[in-house]
């Protein structure tokens, strides 16, 4: 199974809750209590998101973070990014060297490029707007039970 860190996931869920609230200023603590998140993990993620260019920070009694740009301009892919780095599935699908024994001889190692690719992809194509409709309206539609006998 493929997953995300947990950091990542939460990520996601806290510029989804501020996708909720566009221009709204929203502290950490308001976040937490939204998202059921924890408080100090909240802070953590709404600095790092501020830092990737995500969430804009203002400071004093009416401070608070915002969204950096629209809900419909920030992919998913860019939340995950800001948290974990390069979207790859395997270690050895950078440019940086790794422990794994079979780098030097691997004969798979040039074809996770296009894979990852193709998982950074589709979470691009995924905004935060997108993660705040209800998910039937996100979901794409069945194809219709006729369709698939033929």
């Amino acid at each position: 199974m493929i997953r995300l860190t947990n950091l990542a996931d939460y990520a996601v869920v806290v510029m989804a809750a501020a996708a909720r609230e566009p221009g709204a200023k929203l502290s950490a603590a308001r976040v937490a209590e939204l998202t059921a998140i924890p408080a100090p993990t909240v802070a953590k993620l709404m600095g790092t998101l501020a830092r990737g260019g995500l969430l804009t920070a203002s400071r004093g009694v009416a401070g608070g973070f915002v969204l950096s740009r629209e809900p419909a301009h920030i992919s998913v892919a860019e939340v995950v990014e800001a948290v974990d780095g390069p979207i790859a599935l395997t270690s050895c699908a950078g440019h940086e060297t790794t422990d794994c024994a079979m780098e030097g001889h691997c004969a798979i190692r040039g074809h996770w490029p296009p894979i990852n690719q193709a998982v950074r992809g589709a979470l691009a194509a995924v905004s935060l707007a997108d993660l705040v409709r209800p998910a039937a309206a996100a979901a794409p539609t069945p194809a219709p039970v006729s369709a698939l006998a033929d």
